[in-house]
């Protein structure tokens, strides 16, 4: 009850804080109008009275507001007995209330929550979240530990307060985020706030250690350990797998019918990689502004509990569910939007997408390799027909700009290479074989891997580029599969590096995203105020490519030439292989994300290095 009562403290002192703020404003707007005029008190006092009254749509808000339960699969006890009832058995050793309510969701966590009332006072429906990748990776052991942590919340009444608590946070993220920057009032709200989160984040530490106790006297010192140190390992590898095996494709357009079940399928190909990875714990750096003890502070606590024997279960989590596939499957439906993408089984799935991987890649090369002949609709053979001509240098110098035109005509041998295997995929003499414990290889219809290395060196040269169209064709390698199919570039599956507030683009005020392909620039306000908070909300209001699509998306590769006048504020010229000239000013006050000003001089100075080899 301390958590909450302090909650409650503190934000009673928010009230006072922005009451002792107004009295101040009404008697400095009553002082200047006394010593000066009315109208002066009031031009001074008004921006003043505005930030305070924020303060009060802030609060309102925040009491106003509900933590929303986490989306996720409901498990109903008759769909999961043996979950179930590990969970009423965990709950009775750690004396407490069994949860009303047990979802499956999608992330690397476990946790619980509490409708309660009255600042916690009277309790409500309970509900107990499990993550689905740790019901894939965990053994029913360390599970137990996790669980019986996460019940430790209830026991120990912290779930009760997490409402309160998170109000006071509400209240305080939505006061700061309405008082402008150079606001001299908000720095008392941010002062303020820095101290209702160093203690808020104190009473959560020792939330978490009493949370830890429990879980060492249901699953001992060892197990609930191990748990712990494993965590990390699974959020690691679910991060690799939807990074290497997932993202690409969504951004792409497709979507695997299994995205449970492949990270299962990848934890258990990659056993060893994640034993290698226990060996290697890193190591933390923990302050006072983290809500969780620094493992190893956790771990000396575990340790020095009584040691209590416990009988051991090492079998899968995923054990305590009938069938964890069919759970997978029902969980992605529940919660995973496709939209419009293509549904794939996983083999299917990774060849769709290796193979739009490699035709954005030609589609890139073939955008320049148009631009430079003047073909509409450039292909490998326009490619062959550019290097029996003797030019391959002229297209080649764009993607090797530290090399002449002879050196960067023989290191486009590994684009040949490249194109070849698109055009073999697309000939049907080449197909993708997926793994869970290696890269995707490309094969033959035997299965044997397929390598055009040796035929990419001939064709870079105009005395063996016929030789190399010959062994192409030998191979049933039609060279017209290769072809542009993305006439203009695009920012699907692009990046943000960066982005800049208050930027003036051809004199006009504008907010630039930076991209790893491209500017995103979109109209800003001539006012410098808020410009963070406008690019946070710019840049989480949806994908990158749908930003690109609503607002003017320039391509980096459409840029002919950049001219640097200024480096700070910066100052440039581009100009586009079309001729349009743009212009780019940034100004002292605006604001940046980041280190988005070196981001964007290292874009402009790479343009510069290009267009000057």
């Amino acid at each position: 009850m301390l958590r909450a009562a302090a909650s409650v403290f503190m934000l009673l002192g928010f009230y006072v804080v922005a009451l002792l703020q107004l009295v101040a404003v009404l008697a400095f707007v009553v002082w200047v109008s006394v010593e000066s005029n009315a109208t002066i008190g009031l031009k001074l006092g008004l921006p003043l009275l505005f930030a305070v009254g924020a303060t009060a749509v802030g609060l309102w808000r925040a009491i106003r507001t509900r933590p929303q339960p986490m989306h996720g699969l409901i498990v109903a006890p008759h769909d999961a007995p043996e979950l179930w009832g590990l969970v009423q058995a965990l709950a009775t050793e750690v004396g407490t209330r069994m949860p009303d309510e047990i979802r499956l969701v999608p992330e690397v966590n476990a946790a619980v929550s509490e409708d309660a009332r009255l600042l916690g006072l009277i309790g409500g429906r309970r509900r107990l979240y499990l993550g689905m990748p740790l019901l894939q990776a965990l053994s029913v052991d360390q599970l137990r530990s996790v669980v019986a942590h996460e019940l430790g919340h209830y026991s120990g009444r912290h779930t009760r307060l997490g409402a309160v608590a998170y109000r006071g946070r509400l209240a305080i993220g939505h006061t700061i985020g309405r008082i402008g920057r150079w606001n001299p009032v908000g720095w008392v709200f941010r002062g303020y706030a820095r101290l209702y989160l160093l203690v808020d984040n104190a009473a959560s530490r020792r939330q978490e250690l009493d949370a830890d106790r429990a879980s060492v006297r249901v699953a001992g010192p060892e197990v609930a350990i191990s748990a712990l140190r494993e965590l990390p390992i699974i959020d690691s590898a679910w991060d690799f797998y939807f990074s290497s095996y997932v993202a690409w494709g969504w951004e792409a357009g497709f979507a695997p019918d299994d995205i449970f079940g492949g990270f299962g399928a990848l934890v258990a190909a990659r056993n060893e990689e994640l034993a290698k990875m226990r060996d290697e714990e890193p190591e933390e750096h923990r302050s006072r502004w983290d809500t969780h003890p620094s493992n190893a502070e956790r771990i000396a606590v575990m340790r020095a509990a009584p040691q209590v024997p416990h009988p051991a279960d090492g079998r899968p989590a995923g054990a305590l569910l009938p069938s964890i596939a069919v759970a997978g499957v029902a969980l992605q439906q529940a919660v995973v939007e496709v939209g419009s993408r293509q549904v794939l089984p996983w083999p299917q799935f990774t060849a769709a997408v290796a193979t739009a991987r490699l035709q954005r890649n030609a589609d890139r090369l073939f955008r320049s390799l148009g631009r430079l002949t003047g073909v509409p609709d450039p292909g490998l053979g326009n490619l062959f027909d550019l290097v029996a001509a003797g030019r391959l240098g002229e297209l080649a110098e764009e993607f090797h700009q530290d090399s002449t035109r002879k050196e960067a005509a023989a290191k486009f041998a590994a684009t040949m290479d490249m194109l070849f295997v698109l055009a073999a995929v697309r000939s049907g003499v080449a197909y993708w074989r997926h793994s869970w414990s290696e890269p995707v290889t490309l094969t033959d219809a035997d299965g044997a891997e397929v390598d055009f290395e040796e035929i990419a060196k001939l064709a870079v040269s105009p005395d063996t580029v016929e030789q190399a169209r010959a062994r192409l064709a030998e191979a049933g390698v039609r060279v017209e599969a290769a072809a542009i199919v993305e006439r203009a570039a695009t920012a699907t599956g692009a990046g943000v590096i960066g982005a800049l507030a208050n930027f003036k683009v051809d004199g006009v005020h504008t907010d630039v995203v930076l991209l790893d392909r491209g500017f995103v620039f979109v109209p800003g306000p001539k006012s410098t105020d808020n410009g963070k908070d406008r690019l946070h909300a710019l840049i989480n209001s949806g994908p990158v490519e749908e930003l690109a699509q609503r607002y003017h998306f320039l391509p980096y590769e459409e840029i002919a030439t950049a001219t640097i006048t200024k480096r700070s504020p910066v100052r440039a010229e581009l100009r586009t292989h079309g001729g349009t000239a743009i212009a780019l000013e940034g100004r002292w006050t605006g604001e940046e994300l980041g280190k988005s000003q070196d981001a964007l001089l290292a874009v402009l100075d790479r343009v510069v290095l290009r267009s000057t080899v």
